[in-house]
């Protein structure tokens, strides 16, 4: 194949988003090659504006309820070679896409975001969910022996077959710990990127920091005591990929100097 950008989709879940989609999607760069807005059954105007700001998505209704669900749909209709994976509520910033796209380029599996790492931050950790992130995420590290410095953040990104070794299924807002910890297990090359997370622009968030600190408590649980068939070495990236440059507007933006928690 000849040495080109891969063809990115952008996954979008979205619940009563409608004073925020617009903003989102205006941060998207030029050339995605599609973004999926998956709708969880929204009781507002949600869809109506995305197709006014973006007349090209694909909007699908999420088979069943929770986060988790709603990515997982939305990977599953993706056609693209490499998956970014950003919030509805204008937390995540679209024009950071391209540091994602380019580590996937530089070799790594999975890119996950972190607030953590220089060049990062957060201007929506309440101080319950920023003990709650760093009790998690040093639980994790002991439990799996990674390295991460974020796991509960929304901005991931990936190639869609190695979405497709993690395999995930959970429902709701423990996804992004699942696929640090799957990823681990299944000997994926992953590299912390970092993003700076502001805050929800309007309306109230979804998350119930106690409720859904339980649910990835339970998550982290379950997949410790979960059997894993790991591979002798990860997939390996394609060739296409493998050590090409960006090229079109994707490139204006080079991927800074990340972490590397697990080869």
């Amino acid at each position: 194949m000849d040495d080109v950008s891969p063809r990115v989709s952008v996954v979008i879940p979205a619940l009563n988003e409608e004073r925020n989609i617009a903003h989102v999607l205006a941060t998207l760069p030029d050339d995605v090659y599609e973004v999926v807005l998956v709708d969880g059954g929204s009781a507002d105007d949600t869809v109506a504006v995305a197709r006014s700001v973006l007349p090209s998505i694909r909007v699908i209704r999420q088979p069943g309820r929770g986060k988790g669900d709603a990515l997982v749909a939305g990977m599953d209709a993706c056609q693209g070679d490499a998956i970014v994976l950003i919030d509805g509520d204008g937390s995540t910033d679209g024009r950071e896409i391209p540091r994602f796209v380019s580590a996937l380029v530089e070799g790594a599996d999975l890119a996950k975001g972190s607030r953590f790492l220089d060049g990062g931050g957060s201007a929506d950790l309440s101080p319950m969910r920023h003990v709650g992130a760093v009790f998690f995420c040093a639980l994790v590290n002991l439990l799996f022996r990674t390295s991460y410095s974020d796991l509960c953040y929304g901005f991931n990104a990936g190639w869609k077959r190695s979405f497709e070794t993690v395999s995930l299924d959970c429902d709701g807002f423990e996804v992004e710990t699942v696929l640090g910890i799957r990823a681990a297990r299944r000997g994926l090359r992953v590299v912390e990127v970092p993003s700076y997370e502001q805050p929800r622009l309007h309306g109230r968030s979804n998350l119930r920091p106690f409720r859904d600190g339980l649910r990835v408590l339970r998550a982290i649980v379950r997949e410790r005591f979960r059997p894993y068939d790991r591979p002798e070495q990860p997939p390996a990236p394609s060739h296409a990929y493998q050590a090409s440059p960006l090229r079109g507007s994707l490139s204006w933006l080079h991927a800074p100097e990340g972490r590397c928690p697990h080869r």
